[in-house]
């Protein structure tokens, strides 16, 4: 490699390893305090998620990644070593899977909101039709105009795609701007990943650093 070109190498911008930044930096623009993180694992416990090293904490998987660090430092590339803490370790139990009886209604993950590998195909349950529905016309909801909220192309948002949490202009936006995770996170199992590239890992921090599969349109309005 020439000089040139290890020149060009050492200024290219790196992807920061730590919890919660996830920033582009290059070790000629690295200040203290440039990064926020997370310097401590998560704890799940009866559905909540909580960062322990500051204790914010949420039931929404997307609102908890969501919450922004705690700590600030500099930018490094070297993977953090953290792990998932469970508040009370569940007992061992027997493997069982949905065809053994299993329903929705009793599964942990169903009632909590996660996906889940055995019930997730399943179809919701309907409700049934009562004499008074049957009178009702149905309404047409695609002829109500949704209120159009202005945009200023200027202004610095924050992109709310899973797998994203990137600052950008709307002047800037386009069909491959975003990198994320279109389908919703899988926990079962003591298993976690995501349902859009089927890629499953057992660790918090290997959870967190599995790539993003789909390019598109930044988002700050995501759900």
């Amino acid at each position: 490699m020439s000089t040139t070109e290890a020149a060009k190498s050492a200024c290219a911008p790196v992807r920061c390893q730590r919890i919660g930044c996830d920033a582009l930096f290059t070790n000629d623009n690295n200040p203290e305090g440039s990064c926020q993180y997370h310097p401590s694992g998560p704890i799940f416990h009866d559905g909540m998620k909580e960062w322990s090293c500051c204790k914010q904490r949420s039931h929404d998987f997307s609102l908890f990644l969501e919450i922004p660090g705690c700590t600030t430092g500099k930018h490094t590339t070297e993977k953090p070593v953290t792990k998932a803490v469970s508040a009370n370790p569940p007992k061992p139990t027997p493997i069982q899977s949905s065809k053994q009886g299993v329903g929705a209604d009793a599964c942990a993950r169903c009632r909590q909101g996660f996906f889940c590998s055995d019930h997730g195909s399943q179809p919701k349950a309907q409700k049934p039709a009562t004499a008074n529905d049957t009178n009702k016309e149905p309404v047409d909801t695609s002829s109500v105009p949704l209120p159009k909220k202005k945009i200023d192309i200027n202004e610095l948002r924050t992109c709310k795609n899973k797998g994203c949490g990137k600052s950008y202009k709307e002047k800037d936006n386009h069909d491959c701007a975003c990198e994320y995770h279109p389908g919703p996170a899988v926990f079962h199992d003591r298993m976690r990943g995501w349902k859009c590239c089927d890629i499953h890992v057992k660790e918090f921090d290997e959870f967190m650093m599995i790539p993003p599969c789909t390019k598109g349109w930044h988002n700050a309005d995501a759900a």
